[in-house]
């Protein structure tokens, strides 16, 4: 999409180090209220996206298909916690989302976006900062904390993908990585065809 700019979001992110993350049981005192824990894989089948509700102890996963990619599937994720706290009108003053890819967490702090999907995440993130205080965080992948570890795991319980085949938008880069073999096939298909004269 063209270049959106916005100003200041009303949604903080942290980016907490993996010391205060195991340091002890539970989750750091930063991270408070309403806990959300989110993760993206790839699978065999296709693109995953799990969340774990530490608070609600509520697990849910969303196929994205094979053309998704991982950031898109952390950023789906995030944005479903968002949806998820708009629509049960939680009492939490404080909404924490915890994720793992600090690369997700870094782009919803931009202030210039060309992605629908980081968009989005971004109005809503906005959206329900007016009713609560909403804080993205950091956690270390694979570092035994235990809301990461359930958000990794409730993609375990996936159904099969189904909807439209790229409701999120093929990304540049899974275009250039299918390309790019298909180029190098044509190449060689025109090298090794014997010659017309």
């Amino acid at each position: 999409m063209k270049p959106v700019f916005k100003v200041e979001p009303k949604y903080r992110v942290t980016m907490l180090t993996r010391g205060e993350w195991t340091r002890g049981p539970g989750t750091p005192p930063a991270v408070k209220g309403l806990v959300w824990f989110t993760d993206g894989s790839r699978t065999v089948e296709g693109t995953v996206a799990g969340v774990y509700g530490q608070s609600a102890d509520r697990r849910f996963s969303m196929s994205l298909g094979k053309h998704v990619t991982v950031f898109q599937a952390e950023l789906y994720a995030i944005l479903a916690c968002g949806h998820k706290t708009e629509t049960q009108d939680r009492p939490e003053k404080c909404i924490s989302i915890c994720s793992d890819s600090q690369a997700a967490l870094k782009v919803l702090q931009d202030a210039k976006t060309t992605s629908l999907l980081v968009r989005r995440c971004q109005k809503t993130l906005n959206d329900i900062s007016t009713l609560h205080t909403v804080g993205l965080y950091w956690v270390p992948g694979q570092a035994g904390v235990r809301g990461n570890e359930m958000a990794t795991s409730s993609q375990g319980m996936l159904q099969r993908f189904v909807g439209p085949k790229h409701f999120l938008g093929v990304s540049r880069q899974n275009i250039r990585r299918k390309m790019k073999p298909w180029m190098e096939n044509q190449h060689l298909v025109l090298w090794c065809a014997p010659c017309s004269t």
